[in-house]
Formats: structure tokens, C-alpha cells, sequence
């Protein structure tokens, strides 16, 4: 009896050690295993967009100038400095 537990037991260890798990095993380089075991590219969803920097007093196309807060439409000078309608 003692034996037969012996045996098992190291049977079941030699089995859990010597077969350690990848989750991108077969897949290759730049794919990854999904829910189902089917191979699937590393990519995400888009592209990757850069928002530009605002910059006080310029003008952005379909936008207007950029004060700092808010977007306006019209604008000219006024005592060394600018003025928004």
C-alpha cells in the first residue's frame, strides 16, 4: 500500500515539474495564444495619435485662436496686445 502512494505521489510530482507552460508556446514571435488557444497578433486596437500642443495666440484651422481657454473665431490688434470680438 505504502508503495503504490509512493509511486503515485512521485509520479505526479516528476509530471507537474518536467512540463512547465508557455503561453505563447507555437505561436511565434509577435502573437500570443487568445481565450481559445488560437494564435492572435500583438497589436492594439489603432493607430497611436499625438494631440498637438495648444499655443496662446495661435491659430488652429476650423478652430480659431487659442487663448488659453477657450477657442476664438476673430481677433485683432488693440493697444499692443489683441483683442477678441
Amino acid at each position: 500500500m505504502n508503495k503504490l502512494v509512493l509511486a503515485s505521489l512521485a509520479a505526479g510530482l516528476t509530471l507537474t515539474v518536467s512540463t512547465p507552460a508557455f503561453a505563447a508556446d507555437g505561436c511565434g514571435r509577435g502573437y500570443h495564444a487568445g481565450p481559445r488557444g488560437h494564435c492572435r497578433p500583438n497589436v492594439r486596437g489603432g493607430p497611436v495619435v499625438v494631440a498637438p500642443r495648444l499655443v496662446v495666440g495661435n491659430w488652429y484651422n476650423g478652430r480659431g485662436y487659442w487663448d488659453g481657454r477657450r477657442y476664438w473665431q476673430n481677433r485683432y490688434r488693440h493697444n499692443n496686445g489683441w483683442r477678441y470680438r
